[in-house]
């Protein structure tokens, strides 16, 4: 109790020396971090970066065995499984509307993942620049303070109001930073999302693909009479 008590105590002692600009970076931080374990969780129960079953499923159907492939994909969890559970339902003739369409799909499942990233880049941007805002308003008070003490100035009086200013530029930086670098782990995952959605659609939706379900294996001869 005694350890909660002395934070909060020093929470509200760093509050009233920053200001109300102090206060605000701390209700950013607040929501920063509760929108960084909401997509963590989001992205462990999608299964994002968990498609094993969904490349093997892709690599059977490449290799012309469409019944394996529905199988192996079945007992996938991505969140992809079911675009490519709808593309191998075409058997690989699928026209341009149909693509279009699993494509969209595609793309409304990679945006509800991407929902927050907004966020994280605007909290990235602004919170050095409300730091900033908050040392100059610092720096104008410590300035007013020296002038009105006229001629008994006390440098320390000076260093004190200055010390305190910097507080919100450092307090800025400290929510700026790991916002940046989470969000550029989570761009860096969705454009390897993406990467493998291409891949998976353009193998089981390509030219190639659509003239292999029909036909033999490269290099057997098609059967007299067939």
């Amino acid at each position: 109790m005694n350890g909660t008590e002395t934070m909060l105590d020093r929470l509200h002692g760093l509050i009233e020396m920053g200001g109300p600009v102090i206060a605000i970076i701390g209700v950013m931080s607040v929501a920063t971090l509760a929108v960084v374990l909401y997509k963590i969780w989001q992205f462990r129960a999608s299964g994002v970066g968990r498609h094993l079953a969904l490349r093997a499923a892709v690599a059977e159907w490449d290799q012309g065995q469409s019944t394996a492939a529905r199988r192996t994909l079945e007992g996938s969890r991505s969140y992809l499984a079911p675009v490519i559970a709808r593309a191998f339902a075409t058997d690989g003739a699928s026209d341009s509307a149909a693509v279009r369409r699993l494509e969209a799909e595609a793309d409304a499942r990679f945006s509800r993942l991407e929902r927050g990233f907004r966020f994280l880049d605007t909290v990235a941007q602004v919170a050095p620049l409300l730091g900033l805002f908050g040392t100059v308003l610092g720096m104008i008070e410590a300035f007013q303070a020296l002038q009105s003490a006229g001629s008994q100035v006390d440098p320390s009086l000076l260093a004190g109001g200055i010390w305190v200013a910097l507080l919100t530029t450092a307090a800025g930086l400290a929510v700026a930073m790991p916002a940046s670098v989470v969000l550029s782990w989570f761009e860096s995952r969705m454009a390897e999302e993406r990467a493998l959605a291409d891949h998976a659609l353009s193998v089981v939706l390509g030219p190639d693909n659509r003239v292999v379900r029909g036909s033999p294996p490269l290099g057997q001869a098609v059967p007299q009479g067939a």
